[in-house]
């Protein structure tokens, strides 16, 4: 009887130390769960038209140096927001324009060119409508 107890602890120790780590990971495996499906949620829209921090136009051409017109005044107007840019925003796209597009494209960590295409509109709408902004 007592080989048979001694058999079965010690077959005991090691299935409940195996045990032990498939419980934690059972409860990390629900958290990451939880977080997964928390970025997973749809977020709030940001504005774009009437409820835009900037509303000159809802256009989002490519722009560059020598750009001018509606466009170039929203892009201006986002850059104010989004970083404190200083900008007049007069609607032409010159050096200082560029200046501070290089300077946000690189305060957000996205490709520095001193244009402003798709991904620069992107995070430039989404930085400037944002609550905290101006950021850098």
């Amino acid at each position: 009887m007592r080989r048979v107890l001694t058999a079965v602890a010690a077959l005991a120790l090691p299935l409940s130390l195996a045990a032990a780590p498939a419980a934690a990971s059972a409860t990390d495996t629900v958290e990451r769960a939880r977080v997964v499906d928390h970025l997973n949620r749809p977020a709030a829209l940001v504005a774009q038209g009437p409820d835009d921090v900037c509303d000159f136009t809802i256009n989002r051409p490519n722009l560059r140096l020598g750009s001018s017109g509606a466009v170039v005044q929203q892009a201006q107007c986002y850059l104010n927001q989004a970083i404190d840019a200083g900008l007049d925003v007069d609607g032409d796209f010159g050096r200082l324009t560029q200046s501070a597009t290089r300077a946000f494209q690189q305060c957000a960590g996205i490709v520095v060119d001193g244009r402003i295409g798709a991904q620069t509109w992107s995070f430039l709408s989404f930085w400037a409508n944002a609550p905290d902004a101006p950021f850098c």
